[in-house]
């Protein structure tokens, strides 16, 4: 193990810039094609759902907000009742759901409303055509990705039990359906499986699960769904995460070598997938090379990335602040970053803001918030929120991975050219 899965780490609190939880609905309701988002908040979570997912005003989404006025914190109005009504107008005008999230976009002590009991009393009602089921997207309690987090971790108990069946594997983490589909076609190459996804495309298609059960994530934000599947008896392999060549060959080799395949017929199989990723990689190699990056805590991504970045693309990594370090987690990826690494958890926006000023870096990974200031102030950004809308996982993605950083510097050289 390299010194950097232990080495220190700065933890920073105070003033945050991120997004809330409920921004993860944009990506889950695009996933989870029959299930609905009941957002229960302020207008203004109403104003920010409509706002980060305008792409939608083009379709019938499948999120709404009931909307929580001064009446009803106040406790002039019955909350249960007034969740009740509206609950049961979106189902009469939406049949086709056969799951809804009750997301409370604030702590149950401030909306004065218990939703964990709401949405059992719900699930009762309309059993058994609805589940009904509650996490918090709430931005006092979450960063962005942890709405997903929130929301699988809520699905979990749900996961049909198989005790007799045989071993097979749980990839973990909401993935672009056209990435979920290359990677179940290596898996089947390599003779790994049964394989099933989670979250599903469907809610009445929940994998099942038993105690020869293993799992493998896609994403490093999930730590609530990691423990739930743990109290589920679920075996975890641990692995690098599968962004670019490298992270992605890794992490197929983690689930390889849990089957035991054949270390020749591994090689075999993606060999040719590998290949691609490192031509893709080479062409952004020009801009990147060479030049530093500064991450801003914003996705929980980045970590993973900062090791694609520095191993695959050459680039050199001023600091790494990440909203939370979970060291089970990220253990595989904190053991391939280079040594000395300035790794943050948290912040101190005001301080971190000092710090990337006088670092003066090439590329400021960071979030939409901070992003116009810094590049007023002449500094180069990349916003980590597009990170999460963009299929991302996988060779065949690589390259579109490292465009994504590269974009930023080539428009600056169009701009001074």
């Amino acid at each position: 193990m390299s010194t950097t899965a232990t080495a220190a780490v700065l933890r920073e609190r105070g003033q945050r810039e991120v997004f809330c939880g409920l921004t993860g609905i944009i990506w889950l309701h695009r996933k989870i094609q029959d299930a609905f988002f009941l957002v229960v908040g302020s207008r203004t979570c109403a104003h920010l759902l409509q706002s980060a997912a305008g792409v939608m005003i083009f379709a019938e989404p499948r999120f709404a907000t009931a909307i929580i006025d001064e009446r009803d914190l106040a406790g002039l109005a019955d909350m249960n009742a007034e969740l009740d009504r509206v609950v049961a107008g979106v189902l009469a005008q939406r049949p086709d759901i056969r799951l809804l999230f009750l997301v409370g976009s604030c702590p149950s002590e401030v909306i004065k409303l218990d939703l964990s009991r709401a949405a059992a009393r719900l699930s009762q009602t309309f059993a058994p055509r609805v589940r009904i089921l509650n996490y918090s997207g709430s931005g006092i309690e979450t960063t962005f990705t942890q709405g997903e987090d929130a929301c699988l971790a809520s699905l979990v108990p749900s996961l049909p039990l198989e005790r007799n069946a045989p071993p097979s594997l749980l990839v973990v983490g909401a993935l672009a359906d056209v990435v979920e589909d290359q990677f179940r076609r290596l898996f089947e190459a390599l003779g790994v499986g049964p394989v099933s996804f989670f979250p599903p495309r469907s809610s009445t298609n929940l994998p099942p699960i038993g105690p020869n059960t293993s799992f493998l994530t896609v994403q490093p934000f999930l730590s609530s769904t990691v423990r739930a599947l743990g109290e589920r008896k679920l075996r975890r392999i641990a692995a690098p995460f599968p962004l670019g060549a490298e992270g992605t060959l890794l992490w197929l080799k983690a689930a390889a070598d849990a089957w035991g395949v054949d270390p020749k017929q591994f090689r075999a199989i993606t060999e040719p997938g590998y290949e691609r990723a490192r031509r893709a990689l080479l062409r952004q190699q020009t801009y990147l090379t060479g030049k530093r990056v500064f991450f801003f805590p914003d996705s929980q991504l980045e970590i993973p990335l900062a090791r694609f970045l520095s191993r695959e693309l050459g680039m050199r990594l001023v600091e790494i602040s990440t909203p939370y370090l979970d060291r089970q987690q990220l253990g595989r990826e904190l053991d391939l970053l280079p040594p000395g690494i300035l790794l943050v958890e948290g912040q101190n926006v005001d301080k971190q803001l000092d710090r990337c000023r006088a670092a003066k870096p090439d590329l400021v990974v960071c979030g939409l918030g901070l992003a116009n200031p810094l590049e007023a102030e002449g500094l180069t950004t990349k916003w980590a929120i597009e990170l999460l809308f963009t299929p991302i996982q996988g060779f065949d993605q690589a390259g579109d991975l490292a465009e994504l950083f590269a974009r930023p510097l080539v428009r600056d050289s169009l701009l001074v050219a």
